[in-house]
Protein backbone atom coordinates (compact mmCIF):
# COMPACT_ATOMS: atom_id res chain seq x y z
CA UNK A 1 0.00 0.00 0.00
CA UNK A 2 1.33 3.65 -1.28
CA UNK A 3 0.45 4.85 2.19
CA UNK A 4 2.57 2.46 4.21
CA UNK A 5 5.61 3.37 1.93
CA UNK A 6 5.48 6.98 2.58
CA UNK A 7 8.05 8.23 4.85
CA UNK A 8 5.99 10.74 6.50
CA UNK A 9 2.96 9.05 7.03
CA UNK A 10 5.13 5.61 7.97
CA UNK A 11 7.18 8.43 10.46
CA UNK A 12 4.27 9.86 11.82
CA UNK A 13 3.37 6.21 12.42
CA UNK A 14 6.15 4.68 14.16
CA UNK A 15 5.89 8.16 16.42
CA UNK A 16 2.14 7.01 17.28
CA UNK A 17 3.16 3.52 18.56
CA UNK A 18 6.33 4.87 20.62
CA UNK A 19 3.90 7.59 21.98
CA UNK A 20 1.40 4.69 22.97
CA UNK A 21 4.19 2.01 24.63
CA UNK A 22 4.69 4.73 26.94
CA UNK A 23 1.13 5.72 27.97
CA UNK A 24 0.19 1.68 28.11
CA UNK A 25 3.11 0.89 30.27
CA UNK A 26 1.23 3.14 32.87
CA UNK A 27 -1.46 0.82 33.92
CA UNK A 28 1.34 -2.37 34.34
CA UNK A 29 3.76 -0.04 36.16
CA UNK A 30 0.98 1.27 38.56
CA UNK A 31 -0.05 -1.93 38.82
CA UNK A 32 3.64 -3.53 39.72
CA UNK A 33 4.46 -0.32 42.67
CA UNK A 34 1.36 -1.73 44.65
CA UNK A 35 -1.40 0.79 44.20
CA UNK A 36 -5.02 0.29 44.97
CA UNK A 37 -7.84 0.15 42.36
CA UNK A 38 -9.36 3.86 43.84
CA UNK A 39 -5.71 5.12 43.48
CA UNK A 40 -5.10 3.42 40.13
CA UNK A 41 -8.49 5.05 39.23
CA UNK A 42 -7.24 8.22 40.48
CA UNK A 43 -3.91 8.37 38.73
CA UNK A 44 -5.14 7.04 35.46
CA UNK A 45 -7.99 9.86 35.55
CA UNK A 46 -5.32 12.80 35.78
CA UNK A 47 -3.05 11.19 33.52
CA UNK A 48 -5.73 10.89 30.60
CA UNK A 49 -7.57 14.33 31.36
CA UNK A 50 -3.80 16.45 31.22
CA UNK A 51 -3.35 13.95 27.95
CA UNK A 52 -6.72 15.44 26.95
CA UNK A 53 -8.31 18.95 28.06
CA UNK A 54 -4.86 20.30 26.42
CA UNK A 55 -5.27 18.83 23.63
CA UNK A 56 -7.08 21.82 21.48
CA UNK A 57 -4.86 24.38 23.24
CA UNK A 58 -2.00 22.30 21.12
CA UNK A 59 -4.05 21.59 17.95
CA UNK A 60 -4.42 25.57 18.19
CA UNK A 61 -1.05 26.27 18.38
CA UNK A 62 -0.02 23.77 15.55
CA UNK A 63 -2.62 25.53 13.02
CA UNK A 64 -0.25 28.48 13.99
CA UNK A 65 2.97 27.33 14.06
CA UNK A 66 3.17 24.18 12.12
CA UNK A 67 3.31 20.65 13.63
CA UNK A 68 7.34 19.70 13.65
CA UNK A 69 8.03 20.73 17.19
CA UNK A 70 4.50 19.84 18.56
CA UNK A 71 4.52 16.24 17.53
CA UNK A 72 8.59 15.37 17.39
CA UNK A 73 8.64 17.10 20.51
CA UNK A 74 6.12 15.66 21.94
CA UNK A 75 7.64 12.35 21.32
CA UNK A 76 10.73 13.44 23.29
CA UNK A 77 8.80 15.40 25.96
CA UNK A 78 7.56 12.02 26.66
CA UNK A 79 10.99 10.14 26.62
CA UNK A 80 12.46 12.77 29.04
CA UNK A 81 9.51 12.90 31.62
CA UNK A 82 8.62 8.80 31.62
CA UNK A 83 12.63 8.25 32.53
CA UNK A 84 11.87 10.64 35.23
CA UNK A 85 9.19 8.28 36.48
CA UNK A 86 10.93 5.41 36.35
CA UNK A 87 14.09 6.99 38.77
CA UNK A 88 11.87 9.39 41.10
CA UNK A 89 11.19 7.97 44.00
CA UNK A 90 7.13 7.71 45.80
CA UNK A 91 5.47 11.05 44.64
CA UNK A 92 7.67 12.69 42.46
CA UNK A 93 7.63 9.85 40.29
CA UNK A 94 4.00 10.06 39.59
CA UNK A 95 3.74 13.55 39.17
CA UNK A 96 6.75 12.90 36.52
CA UNK A 97 4.60 10.15 34.71
CA UNK A 98 1.31 12.76 34.77
CA UNK A 99 3.73 15.22 33.38
CA UNK A 100 5.11 13.01 30.82
CA UNK A 101 1.66 12.77 29.35
CA UNK A 102 1.42 16.59 27.75
CA UNK A 103 3.71 14.95 25.44
CA UNK A 104 0.99 12.25 24.43
CA UNK A 105 -1.05 15.52 24.29
CA UNK A 106 0.65 17.71 21.91
CA UNK A 107 1.43 14.34 19.84
CA UNK A 108 -2.03 13.34 19.03
CA UNK A 109 -4.41 16.01 17.24
CA UNK A 110 -1.39 17.44 15.04
CA UNK A 111 0.28 13.42 14.13
CA UNK A 112 -3.43 12.52 13.74
CA UNK A 113 -4.10 15.66 11.02
CA UNK A 114 -0.54 14.85 9.15
CA UNK A 115 -1.78 11.05 8.99
CA UNK A 116 -5.42 11.69 7.40
CA UNK A 117 -4.02 14.49 4.57
CA UNK A 118 -1.70 11.72 3.94
CA UNK A 119 -4.56 9.37 3.16
CA UNK A 120 -6.42 11.81 1.49
CA UNK A 121 -3.65 12.60 -0.71
CA UNK A 122 -2.68 9.17 -1.04
CA UNK A 123 -5.59 7.04 -0.89
CA UNK A 124 -7.72 9.35 -3.03
CA UNK A 125 -10.16 10.39 -0.14
CA UNK A 126 -10.11 7.36 2.12
CA UNK A 127 -9.34 9.04 5.55
CA UNK A 128 -11.02 6.54 7.48
CA UNK A 129 -8.44 4.20 5.98
CA UNK A 130 -5.73 6.00 7.03
CA UNK A 131 -7.30 6.85 10.24
CA UNK A 132 -7.67 3.20 11.03
CA UNK A 133 -3.94 2.64 9.90
CA UNK A 134 -2.57 5.72 12.50
CA UNK A 135 -4.90 4.32 15.06
CA UNK A 136 -3.57 1.33 14.36
CA UNK A 137 0.04 2.05 14.83
CA UNK A 138 -1.27 2.81 18.27
CA UNK A 139 -2.72 0.19 19.14
CA UNK A 140 0.22 -1.68 18.21
CA UNK A 141 2.00 0.24 20.63
CA UNK A 142 -0.74 -0.60 23.34
CA UNK A 143 -0.13 -4.36 22.44
CA UNK A 144 3.52 -3.56 23.16
CA UNK A 145 3.68 -1.34 25.70
CA UNK A 146 2.06 -3.87 28.69
CA UNK A 147 3.83 -6.71 27.53
CA UNK A 148 7.61 -5.33 27.55
CA UNK A 149 6.59 -3.43 30.69
CA UNK A 150 5.87 -6.48 31.97
CA UNK A 151 8.82 -8.44 30.83
CA UNK A 152 11.41 -5.71 32.04
CA UNK A 153 9.83 -5.30 35.54
CA UNK A 154 9.94 -9.17 35.67
CA UNK A 155 13.45 -10.23 34.49
CA UNK A 156 15.57 -6.93 34.83
CA UNK A 157 13.54 -4.35 37.31
CA UNK A 158 11.77 -1.28 37.40
CA UNK A 159 14.87 1.22 36.40
CA UNK A 160 15.27 -1.05 33.25
CA UNK A 161 12.41 0.56 31.77
CA UNK A 162 14.67 2.90 30.21
CA UNK A 163 15.23 1.20 27.64
CA UNK A 164 12.14 2.29 26.58
CA UNK A 165 13.01 6.01 26.62
CA UNK A 166 16.37 4.86 24.94
CA UNK A 167 14.36 3.42 21.60
CA UNK A 168 12.42 6.86 21.67
CA UNK A 169 14.76 8.74 21.26
CA UNK A 170 16.05 8.84 17.33
CA UNK A 171 12.14 8.02 16.67
CA UNK A 172 11.57 11.66 18.03
CA UNK A 173 14.38 12.94 15.75
CA UNK A 174 13.20 10.96 12.72
CA UNK A 175 10.20 12.72 12.98
CA UNK A 176 11.57 16.40 13.33
CA UNK A 177 13.14 15.61 10.16
CA UNK A 178 10.06 14.01 8.14
CA UNK A 179 8.18 17.66 9.30
CA UNK A 180 11.69 19.82 8.80
CA UNK A 181 9.59 21.95 6.26
CA UNK A 182 6.57 22.35 8.48
CA UNK A 183 3.75 22.85 6.30
CA UNK A 184 0.82 24.61 8.00
CA UNK A 185 -2.47 22.58 8.05
CA UNK A 186 -4.75 23.57 5.24
CA UNK A 187 -8.18 25.38 6.42
CA UNK A 188 -11.23 25.18 4.70
CA UNK A 189 -13.08 27.81 2.81
CA UNK A 190 -13.72 31.38 4.01
CA UNK A 191 -12.12 29.88 7.74
CA UNK A 192 -11.80 32.71 10.08
CA UNK A 193 -10.40 30.09 12.92
CA UNK A 194 -12.95 29.64 14.47
CA UNK A 195 -14.82 26.46 15.28
CA UNK A 196 -18.27 25.60 13.86
CA UNK A 197 -20.41 22.85 13.94
CA UNK A 198 -21.69 21.46 10.75
CA UNK A 199 -23.93 18.67 11.75
CA UNK A 200 -27.32 18.89 13.49
CA UNK A 201 -26.96 18.91 17.42
CA UNK A 202 -29.01 15.73 17.80
CA UNK A 203 -26.38 14.15 15.60
CA UNK A 204 -23.77 15.73 17.71
CA UNK A 205 -25.60 14.49 20.92
CA UNK A 206 -25.75 10.81 19.89
CA UNK A 207 -22.02 10.95 18.83
CA UNK A 208 -20.67 12.33 22.03
CA UNK A 209 -22.96 9.49 23.97
CA UNK A 210 -21.31 6.87 21.75
CA UNK A 211 -17.94 8.13 21.89
CA UNK A 212 -17.91 8.22 25.76
CA UNK A 213 -19.35 5.36 26.13
CA UNK A 214 -17.02 3.43 23.53
CA UNK A 215 -14.41 5.08 25.80
CA UNK A 216 -14.97 4.28 28.75
CA UNK A 217 -15.47 0.36 28.10
CA UNK A 218 -12.25 0.89 26.72
CA UNK A 219 -10.39 2.75 29.82
CA UNK A 220 -11.94 0.38 31.89
CA UNK A 221 -10.23 -2.85 30.10
CA UNK A 222 -6.87 -1.55 29.67
CA UNK A 223 -7.09 0.34 33.27
CA UNK A 224 -7.98 -2.59 35.40
CA UNK A 225 -7.47 -5.87 33.87
CA UNK A 226 -3.59 -6.17 34.60
CA UNK A 227 -4.66 -5.43 38.70
CA UNK A 228 -7.43 -8.00 37.90
CA UNK A 229 -5.20 -10.72 36.17
CA UNK A 230 -3.10 -10.05 39.31
CA UNK A 231 -5.62 -10.39 41.75
CA UNK A 232 -6.50 -13.47 40.13
CA UNK A 233 -2.58 -14.75 41.22
CA UNK A 234 -0.56 -14.19 37.83
CA UNK A 235 2.12 -12.44 37.82
CA UNK A 236 4.13 -9.53 36.10
CA UNK A 237 4.56 -11.15 32.31
CA UNK A 238 1.26 -12.72 32.71
CA UNK A 239 -0.87 -9.53 32.98
CA UNK A 240 1.32 -7.18 31.12
CA UNK A 241 0.82 -9.97 28.30
CA UNK A 242 -3.35 -10.05 29.08
CA UNK A 243 -3.15 -6.50 28.54
CA UNK A 244 -0.87 -6.40 25.63
CA UNK A 245 -3.55 -8.50 23.83
CA UNK A 246 -6.09 -6.37 24.60
CA UNK A 247 -4.79 -3.73 22.89
CA UNK A 248 -3.64 -6.21 20.31
CA UNK A 249 -6.63 -6.85 19.63
CA UNK A 250 -7.59 -3.43 19.47
CA UNK A 251 -4.82 -2.71 16.87
CA UNK A 252 -6.54 -5.02 14.44
CA UNK A 253 -10.54 -3.97 15.16
CA UNK A 254 -8.69 -0.64 14.10
CA UNK A 255 -7.91 -1.67 11.05
CA UNK A 256 -10.96 -3.56 10.03
CA UNK A 257 -13.13 -1.18 11.17
CA UNK A 258 -10.92 1.40 9.02
CA UNK A 259 -11.74 -0.94 6.21
CA UNK A 260 -15.42 -1.81 6.67
CA UNK A 261 -16.24 2.25 7.67
CA UNK A 262 -15.10 3.52 4.09
CA UNK A 263 -16.73 0.47 2.45
CA UNK A 264 -19.89 0.60 4.25
CA UNK A 265 -22.12 2.50 6.00
CA UNK A 266 -20.24 3.98 9.02
CA UNK A 267 -23.24 3.91 11.87
CA UNK A 268 -24.27 0.04 10.83
CA UNK A 269 -20.05 -0.68 11.32
CA UNK A 270 -20.21 0.75 14.51
CA UNK A 271 -23.43 -0.31 15.77
CA UNK A 272 -22.07 -3.98 14.95
CA UNK A 273 -19.15 -4.42 16.48
CA UNK A 274 -20.25 -2.10 19.67
CA UNK A 275 -23.15 -5.01 19.85
CA UNK A 276 -20.33 -8.11 19.44
CA UNK A 277 -18.01 -6.37 22.13
CA UNK A 278 -20.86 -7.10 24.58
CA UNK A 279 -20.49 -10.83 24.27
CA UNK A 280 -16.95 -12.17 25.51
CA UNK A 281 -17.10 -9.09 27.56
CA UNK A 282 -19.73 -10.56 29.62
CA UNK A 283 -18.44 -14.42 28.80
CA UNK A 284 -15.03 -12.77 30.56
CA UNK A 285 -17.08 -11.51 33.83
CA UNK A 286 -17.88 -15.28 34.60
CA UNK A 287 -15.04 -17.46 34.03
CA UNK A 288 -12.39 -15.90 36.23
CA UNK A 289 -8.59 -16.99 35.38
CA UNK A 290 -8.82 -19.03 32.29
CA UNK A 291 -6.54 -20.08 28.88
CA UNK A 292 -9.69 -18.95 27.36
CA UNK A 293 -8.66 -15.12 28.31
CA UNK A 294 -6.17 -15.58 25.31
CA UNK A 295 -8.80 -15.56 23.33
CA UNK A 296 -11.71 -13.50 24.81
CA UNK A 297 -9.91 -10.88 25.59
CA UNK A 298 -8.12 -9.45 22.37
CA UNK A 299 -11.39 -10.43 20.76
CA UNK A 300 -13.30 -8.15 22.85
CA UNK A 301 -10.52 -5.45 22.32
CA UNK A 302 -10.96 -6.11 18.50
CA UNK A 303 -14.87 -5.12 18.66
CA UNK A 304 -14.51 -2.42 20.87
CA UNK A 305 -11.53 -0.62 19.07
CA UNK A 306 -13.22 -0.83 15.63
CA UNK A 307 -15.21 2.11 16.82
CA UNK A 308 -12.22 4.24 17.21
CA UNK A 309 -11.70 5.58 14.18
CA UNK A 310 -15.18 5.66 12.44
CA UNK A 311 -15.87 8.08 15.83
CA UNK A 312 -13.27 10.40 15.10
CA UNK A 313 -13.82 10.36 10.73
CA UNK A 314 -17.21 11.32 11.85
CA UNK A 315 -16.53 13.95 14.46
CA UNK A 316 -13.94 15.47 12.35
CA UNK A 317 -16.58 16.05 9.69
CA UNK A 318 -18.99 17.36 11.49
CA UNK A 319 -16.84 19.92 12.83
CA UNK A 320 -15.42 23.36 10.61
CA UNK A 321 -12.35 25.11 11.71
CA UNK A 322 -8.65 24.77 12.13
CA UNK A 323 -7.39 21.23 11.34
CA UNK A 324 -5.65 20.45 14.16
CA UNK A 325 -8.13 22.74 16.53
CA UNK A 326 -10.84 20.27 15.85
CA UNK A 327 -8.79 16.88 16.29
CA UNK A 328 -7.54 18.46 19.68
CA UNK A 329 -11.28 18.88 19.90
CA UNK A 330 -12.46 15.78 19.15
CA UNK A 331 -9.80 13.66 20.50
CA UNK A 332 -9.88 15.57 23.95
CA UNK A 333 -13.26 14.92 24.43
CA UNK A 334 -13.15 11.14 23.91
CA UNK A 335 -9.85 10.47 25.85
CA UNK A 336 -11.89 12.73 29.14
CA UNK A 337 -15.14 11.14 28.49
CA UNK A 338 -13.51 7.47 29.32
CA UNK A 339 -11.03 9.34 32.02
CA UNK A 340 -14.08 10.67 33.42
CA UNK A 341 -15.91 7.24 33.59
CA UNK A 342 -12.90 5.94 35.62
CA UNK A 343 -13.59 7.62 38.82
CA UNK A 344 -17.03 5.97 38.66
CA UNK A 345 -15.18 2.42 38.09
CA UNK A 346 -12.49 2.73 40.35
CA UNK A 347 -14.46 2.09 43.44
CA UNK A 348 -16.99 -0.03 42.01
CA UNK A 349 -13.93 -2.35 41.33
CA UNK A 350 -12.68 -2.20 45.04
CA UNK A 351 -16.07 -2.59 46.84
CA UNK A 352 -17.76 -4.99 44.88
CA UNK A 353 -15.00 -6.70 42.52
CA UNK A 354 -13.99 -6.38 38.50
CA UNK A 355 -16.56 -9.31 37.29
CA UNK A 356 -18.63 -6.42 38.58
CA UNK A 357 -17.38 -3.84 36.38
CA UNK A 358 -16.48 -6.08 33.55
CA UNK A 359 -20.44 -6.09 33.45
CA UNK A 360 -21.23 -3.15 33.36
CA UNK A 361 -18.20 -2.57 30.92
CA UNK A 362 -20.42 -5.28 28.75
CA UNK A 363 -23.72 -2.79 29.58
CA UNK A 364 -21.45 0.21 28.30
CA UNK A 365 -21.13 -1.05 24.80
CA UNK A 366 -24.36 -2.46 24.73
CA UNK A 367 -26.03 0.60 25.25
CA UNK A 368 -23.85 2.59 22.86
CA UNK A 369 -25.09 0.19 20.04
CA UNK A 370 -28.45 1.40 19.35
CA UNK A 371 -26.89 5.13 19.43
CA UNK A 372 -24.02 4.38 17.26
CA UNK A 373 -27.35 2.92 14.81
CA UNK A 374 -28.82 6.17 14.45
CA UNK A 375 -25.85 8.08 13.82
CA UNK A 376 -27.05 9.13 10.07
CA UNK A 377 -24.86 11.22 8.68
Amino acid sequence: MSLLLDSLFSSVALSHLMVDVFNSARPVLLTYLGLSETNIAIITTIYIWTASITQPFFGWMSDRVGPRWLAAGGVLWMTIFFTGAIYVTGTGGLVCLIIAALGSSAFHPVATVQATLQGRSLLKGRETTAAGLFFTAGQIGHFLGPILTGLILAWLGLHWLVILSIISIPIGFSLAYQLRHNHPHPRPDHDDGKIRMRAGIMFIILLGAVATLQSWAQSNMMAFVPKYIKDLGQGAVTYGNIAGLYMGGSALGNVIGGHLGDKYTKRKVAATALFLAAIPTYIISQIGWSPLLYVLIPLAGACTGAVHSIMVVLAQRAISGGAALAMGLILGFIFSAGALGLLITGPLAESHGFPTVLMMTSGLVLLASPLAWMLRE
